[in-house]
């Protein structure tokens, strides 16, 4: 789509005709309007993203480990907090009612993928057991949450 200059040589004999007082039509688009709604949706964004993660308090293990791709569908998160007690997304579970809550949640889901964050002072063995139950739960792919800056034992990377 482009915009160009047609010349009209009605009569006259080839010369050029001016209308005054009319202005000839802009044909820049006038993106002004577009960077300020732009910027308004990232200062959006930026305040409330925070807001998207999980509100359990745990202090995370730090490591070496990169971030995981993204998915469409939101993740679904098991807390373990530094009392012992376990929590979907931000809901309170038993330790024996955590199996048949997830058999339940696995069957509306399309994904397998859970996420599991510990908090740091957990033993592994308690660890090891919860991933236990979300693998007899249905949840065959489990990604551990710690935080970045962690050791990195030797390895070089940015």
């Amino acid at each position: 789509m482009g915009a160009g200059v047609v010349q009209n040589s009605g009569g006259g004999g080839g010369r050029r005709r001016r209308r005054r007082g009319r202005a000839a039509a802009m044909s820049e688009i006038n993106v002004t309007p577009f960077v300020d709604v732009m910027l308004v949706l990232m200062i959006i964004f930026m305040v409330a993203a925070p807001m998207l993660t999980v509100g359990v308090p745990i202090e995370l293990p730090k490591t070496a480990a990169t971030a995981l791709p993204t998915e469409q569908e939101e993740p679904l998160t098991i807390t373990m907090t530094a009392e012992g007690g376990l929590m979907i997304q931000t809901q309170e579970v038993a330790d024996a009612d955590l199996i048949p809550k997830l058999q339940a949640v696995a069957a509306e889901r399309t994904s397998d993928k859970i996420f599991l964050r510990a908090d740091g002072s957990i033993p592994y063995s308690r660890v090891a057991q919860v991933m236990g139950a979300l693998n007899a739960g249905g949840f065959r792919n489990i990604g551990l949450v710690t935080d970045t800056d962690g050791p990195s034992f030797g390895a070089s990377g940015g």
